[in-house]
């Protein structure tokens, strides 16, 4: 038996595609040569790895527990690799990080300019989905960082406690409650419409868990996916909405939106860096972390982190100094 890493890798696609076509698009391949390795690996193995339902291929039994010691097997091969040819003069290469919606749309824009500008040959892609999809992409090595919002819930993972965030109540400049200072509950919670995000999203779960036993009396009339269409349905005065304050520091000044704390009820979070337990930490991702630590201890949480102008003002003052950061503590 020799069984390839090419075999393994081939198989780890279609598992995920479900489909040789997508499987050979993904790796750029001709489906021919995906049907033939994939062949050869169920006779090497002495049998199917997958059942057949029309054109999908889905995991039998063999597959599935083939699959998770498939991609261990590439991820011990890609970190033997990473330690043994990474070069350790210059910041470079390619980091794929995930990000949950209020921390990839508003604060690692920024911070990813400006890490990429004092590092030219370093290149970062970010993805931006749900707390619970990201969790996902970390865990099985297609995301090299994920930077969420909400709790973790995947052993595979580590996660480092990052800044804290505040959520808070908008509403638009028209709203009965504009006026107000507070948000109290549960009087105002009855009475109010609401615009909420899809489930699995960090901001959602952590509102409904801060409301308790009050989660019942939310009336929602709407839900999306993205914060942006959260803020032009309350700007159009379709409800109120529960979203992070980092997300409508704009808005807030320019008084289309009001942003009100609820009265009595802490409503921070906070917000964490995930990498997968076995993963190696390369020269990239170790300055890229440093760089988000000291982002986060110099304040730059809140406004700083989502205006590119502050962003832009403390690295030029040079309080960005690499050279005096400090490591947080993990939590698996």
């Amino acid at each position: 038996m020799s069984i390839t890493l090419r075999q393994l890798e081939i198989f780890i696609a279609v598992a995920e595609t479900q489909q040789v076509t997508r499987a050979s698009k993904k790796l750029l391949l001709t489906q021919s040569a995906v049907s033939m390795a994939l062949g050869e690996l169920e006779n090497q193995l002495s049998g199917p790895l997958f059942d057949r339902h029309g054109r999908s291929l889905l995991l039998n039994d063999r597959g599935r527990y083939l699959l998770p010691l498939s991609k261990n097997i590439l991820n011990q091969v890609a970190n033997i690799e990473t330690v043994l040819t990474e070069q350790q003069g210059a910041v470079a290469g390619v980091l794929e990080i995930v990000a949950s919606s209020t921390i990839g749309n508003y604060v690692l824009p920024y911070l990813i300019g400006a890490f990429m500008r004092l590092h030219p040959e370093a290149h970062i892609n970010m993805l931006v989905v749900n707390t619970m999809i990201a969790e996902k992409l970390v865990a099985n090595g297609q995301a090299d960082l994920g930077f969420v919002e909400g709790d973790i819930n995947v052993d595979s993972l580590v996660a480092t406690s990052w800044f804290t965030d505040e959520l808070g109540i908008i509403v638009g400049a028209g709203h009965k409650l504009a006026e107000r200072e507070t948000f109290r509950i549960p009087d105002d919670l009855k009475e109010t419409s609401w615009v909420m995000r899809e489930e699995g999203s960090g901001t959602a779960e952590v509102f409904t868990k801060k409301l308790g036993r009050y989660t019942s009396l939310l009336k929602v009339v709407t839900k999306t996916g993205h914060t942006e269409a959260i803020k032009k349905a309350v700007e159009a005065e379709v409800g109120a909405a529960c979203l992070s304050i980092l997300t409508v520091c704009r808005e807030a000044e320019e008084g289309w939106l009001k942003i009100l704390p609820i009265e009595g009820i802490d409503m921070s979070r906070q917000l964490w860096i995930i990498q997968h337990k076995d993963k190696i930490i390369t020269r990239l991702m170790a300055e890229f972390l440093k760089f988000c630590e000291i982002a986060a201890e110099n304040h730059l949480g809140r406004e700083c982190l989502s205006s590119p102008w502050k962003l832009q003002a403390l690295l030029t003052k040079g309080k960005l100094n690499q050279e005096n950061s400090t490591p947080t503590e993990a939590r698996e």
